[in-house]
Formats: structure tokens, sequence, C-alpha cells
């Protein structure tokens, strides 16, 4: 049996890989999905004025609300899972979830992006294939709107251009 891990946030991005993994469960009725959610931590400050149990429940209420419309689809399809929310760097708990549940494979929704902002930013999806020992399968999302294409990487220049300009 396949398992295989599915991180989301619910997004619209998201729900690119949630119907792949409906589609692959179509074709291999015995896949094990796993769907994990990952909700940021709360900052020491706000951690020094409320309690432990008041944040979890806090987490998991977004949680939830991030994951109905995968589960919604999900249960549509008659596909079963498994949801898991945990708090913490995006990246380091999806890898260690995987690591935990001996998953053979983490599939991953990714925004279509041009070359020069996947090489600037660091994304999720980059760091997870950086730091994973198990296969990482990329489903993009709709390609990207012409500001994404030119308008942020031509800012992105300038704004390279004005720090060079600066530190001359």
């Amino acid at each position: 049996m396949l398992k295989v891990l599915v991180p989301t946030d619910g997004s619209s991005k998201s729900q690119h890989g949630i119907r792949h993994v409906i589609s692959e469960f179509e074709k291999n009725p015995g896949l094990e999905v796993h769907v994990l959610n990952v909700q940021p931590p709360f900052s020491k400050h706000v951690s020094d004025f409320t309690n432990k149990s008041d944040r979890a429940d806090f987490h998991r209420e977004q949680a939830d609300l991030a994951l109905a419309p995968v589960r919604q689809a999900l249960d549509a399809a008659g596909v079963p899972y498994t949801v898991h929310y945990e708090v913490g760097d995006k990246a380091d708990c999806i890898v260690a979830v995987a690591r935990r549940l001996a998953c053979d494979c983490i599939l991953m929704s990714t925004a279509r992006k041009s070359s020069l902002v996947r090489l600037v930013e660091h994304s999720i999806t980059n760091q997870v294939i950086e730091r994973s020992t198990v296969p990482v399968e990329v489903i993009a999302g709709e390609p990207a709107s012409k500001l994404e294409r030119f308008g942020i990487p031509a800012g992105v220049g300038a704004g390279i251009l004005v720090l060079w300009l600066a530190a001359s």
C-alpha cells in the first residue's frame, strides 16, 4: 500500500494537489492518504500572555477552517484519509510527519512562478525538496499572471539595482 502525505493550507492552489490525489486514488484504491495542515506558531510575546490550551484550540480551529474544502472534496470523491495538524515551521513539520508516518511520497501543490521569482524566494516547496528523504511530487497550479511573470521580476530587479547603487 502506497502512503502519500498531502500538505495543504486550504488555498485554491492546494486544490490542484487534492484533485490529483483523487485521480490517483481512482487508479489505485489502496492508496493511503494523509492530509496535513501546519499552523505557524505564535510569537514568544503572545505565548507569554496566553495559556497553552487556548493556543492549541486556536490552531486547531484555524486548521479546521483551512481543511474544510479539502475534506469536502475528498469526502465527495469517497477517498479515505487521515488528518494531521502540526504547529511549527512548515517545511520542518512536513518532512518530520512524512518520516514519522513512513510515507512513500509527499505530494505538494505549488503556484506557477517565473524562474526569477523562484530563484529569489525560498518557497516551502523548495525547502521540503531540499530536506526530504522521500520523493516529493509537485503539482503545478494555474499559469502565473502577467504581473507575476513580468511585474514582480522587474520590481525585484529594480530593488537589486537600488541596493547595488546604494552600496557603491
